[in-house]
């Protein structure tokens, strides 16, 4: 089979040929169809993670090792399978939930398997869908897709799960207005999402205006470029010169930070999901003055993902598929999403 692989940090991807692998007990190989191109494929392919003040943590201080096939957000069709696989036939259509934990630790045990001490997780700590075939290690990893559409249910793997696990955070106040940082791939989901699953009036801000303009058409109940040095006025004024119940910050960068907290209202509630960096001063009197809560998202559970493929299913949300992707063509996958040339989400179609 061929796997575009990484060979170590910010080198070319390389497509090899390796031997395909044969499934036993309760493995299932998978004949991949499409596997979402992510930030996280990004950070993987870069080596680590900016924690500002000139500060890197290295993928492989938290157990990558290279080289390695990337993509987690995989769908395709039930190959072969060991004797001890149920429920699953051949040529099943199937999404697959990438976030494999080590089964023994306080939160495996609680079905939470996506916040495991020492994760397993497939394209990242093992081999993952940037390949012809991707070997899943337990069935009950796999969730029938059932009419969705296959490569708008990639993202549900990752990115929609995420954001549908921080939507559910910020939704805990409920609020009446929610500001959504970022209308990338991730924030146009959380708007699909908050539409579907809140109350609030949605107020959506980023710096490209097309992307906005997507992000309208999606349910966004307003929209503001934070190129506008009044940006952080325009939304505390909307939201009837209070701030905003919850922000969802889907970019997390300093400047993105610190505006979700100059616009938070007393009570309220700063989720942050993106991984861009940096770091942050913080006025630590205001945090108990204004009783707020700031908290991380970091993907969901199976049980998520699940909840997450029935509102495709009826509809509810509509992942955007704007490009695809040969898989000899991975390396200009990655730089188009690092050159935020993608709006919506990529695949990769092996």
């Amino acid at each position: 089979m061929k796997s575009a692989r990484i060979t170590g940090p910010n080198e070319p991807l390389k497509v090899v040929e390796l031997e395909t692998p044969h499934p036993k007990d309760n493995q299932v190989l998978i004949k991949v169809k499409a596997v979402g191109v992510c930030h996280s494929d990004l950070h993987l392919w870069e080596g680590g993670y900016d924690l500002g003040d000139g500060q890197f943590m290295k993928v492989t201080d938290r157990g990558v090792k290279f080289p390695v096939t990337p993509g987690h957000e995989i769908v395709g069709t039930v190959e072969e399978f060991g004797n001890d696989v149920k429920g699953f036939s051949k040529g099943d259509s199937v999404l697959v939930y990438p976030w494999i934990g080590c089964g023994e630790c306080p939160a495996c045990k609680v079905n939470n398997e996506n916040l495991c001490d020492t994760p397993k997780s497939l394209g990242v700590f093992q081999d993952g869908g940037y390949s012809d075939y991707s070997l899943v290690p337990h069935f009950k990893y796999l969730a029938k897709l059932n009419g969705v559409d296959p490569e708008s249910a990639t993202s549900l793997a990752c990115s929609g799960l995420t954001a549908y696990t921080a939507i559910k955070k910020s939704n805990q106040n409920s609020p009446e207005f929610l500001v959504i940082i970022g209308a990338g791939g991730l924030g146009l989901m959380g708007v699909q999402i908050a539409k579907a699953i809140t109350k609030a009036k949605i107020i959506c801000v980023d710096l490209d205006d097309r992307k906005l303009e997507t992000a309208k058409e999606m349910g966004a109940d307003f929209v503001m470029n934070s190129k506008d040095t009044e940006t952080s006025n325009k939304i505390i004024s909307v939201c009837n010169g209070k701030g905003a119940d919850s922000v969802v910050d889907f970019v997390n960068a300093p400047p993105t930070a610190k505006m979700g907290l100059t616009v938070l209202r007393k009570r309220g509630n700063l989720v942050l999901v993106g991984l861009f960096g940096g770091s942050i001063d913080l006025s630590l009197v205001t945090i108990p003055l204004k009783s707020i809560i700031i908290q991380g998202a970091y993907t969901g559970n199976y049980s998520d993902m699940l909840e997450l493929l029935e509102l495709a299913r009826k509809g509810t949300i509509n992942p955007m598929i704007s490009k695809r992707y040969s898989l000899e063509s991975a390396n200009s996958a990655l730089e188009d999403l690092k050159a935020r040339k993608i709006v919506g989400r990529a695949v990769i179609n092996p």
